[in-house]
């Protein structure tokens, strides 16, 4: 009997978990539909193996299977989370004997350097010429991911206050990461270009809106929108590779650091709790040495 078949038993305590995670954990709909996914992942993975029945190997066996398939370590990860989630509740709530998740640990992927622009690729997607008043919008976003390393909660997030400060202090204090506020500097290009979507954005705001970036409809912007709108910018600029609002935070880090050196001051730009999270750019700058070298050196010609 499939994982997908409505009389497998098995649906039936998936069923009673995710009401537990909706009702009394206060989850929301689209975070216990990606639990009951992972979830039928396994229920495949254990071919009709009754749940009480499913040992530790059985769990090991599962994941090097999908690892098998390509899946990362940190999808991995999360899947093993769904599954010792579940599983806890099912020695709480039903019963059973233990948790074969226990003690099981996704292998480690890979770590991967992220993306940035190079300088003259970020400076033809914030150099666009904007035509209206959406335009100028995206415009003064975009330039203030790059001008100050925001993430896209952070942008999204920001009310009118946010820019006043800005106009009189050159600088905007947002909320990261576990409720955590920073201040960081805004250039002088971002508060033009800010300056620039205020004297517009009166009309197209809703009545008492206070949220700085509105979309078309006068209310807060949505994530999914900066994204889809810096997509368009990147094409626009003939910039093949995917640009995403994180990409311009990674540039933001990457080019300070390229021009300062000074991996503490980017760190508390970035609002990153630890050093070793920043230390990623420092292997982007040693790229950009390397570049140099390859590209001026007599020595480095390569065949």
């Amino acid at each position: 009997m499939g994982a997908g078949s409505p009389t497998d038993p098995r649906r039936a305590l998936l069923a009673d978990f995710r009401r537990n995670l909706e009702r009394e954990r206060r989850l929301s709909v689209r975070t216990s539909e990606n639990y009951q996914r992972d979830i039928l992942a396994l229920f495949e993975l254990t071919s009709g193996t009754p749940l009480e029945r499913v040992p530790p190997q059985g769990i090991r066996r599962a994941v090097a299977q999908l690892h098998a398939r390509g899946l990362s370590g940190k999808s991995l990860a999360r899947m093993l989370s769904a599954w010792r989630g579940f599983y806890g509740w099912l020695v709480r709530h039903r019963s059973f004997a233990a948790n074969p998740c226990a003690g099981v640990r996704a292998p480690k992927s890979a770590k991967q350097l992220p993306s940035a622009l190079s300088p003259d690729a970020a400076s033809r997607l914030l150099e666009l010429a904007p035509e209206g008043a959406l335009e100028a919008r995206d415009r003064a976003m975009f330039e203030l991911l790059y001008s100050s390393g925001l993430r896209l909660a952070e942008l999204v997030s920001l009310d009118l206050g946010a820019a006043r400060q800005m106009g009189a202090e050159a600088e905007v204090t947002v909320t990261g990461k576990g409720g955590k506020t920073r201040s960081v500097p805004v250039g002088a290009k971002a508060l033009d270009a800010l300056r620039t979507w205020l004297a517009l954005r009166p009309p197209l705001a809703q009545p008492e809106e206070q949220a700085l970036f509105i979309s078309a409809r006068g209310r807060r912007i949505s994530h999914r929108m900066v994204q889809v709108r810096l997509k368009r910018w990147a094409a626009r600029a003939g910039i093949g590779a995917a640009v995403h609002p994180h990409v311009l935070r990674h540039s933001f880090a990457t080019h300070l650091l390229q021009s300062a050196g000074d991996l503490r001051a980017v760190q508390e730009m970035l609002g990153h709790a630890s050093i070793s999270t920043t230390q990623v750019y420092t292997h982007l700058d040693f790229q950009h040495l390397a570049k140099v070298y390859d590209a001026a050196h007599p020595r480095a010609k390569r065949k």
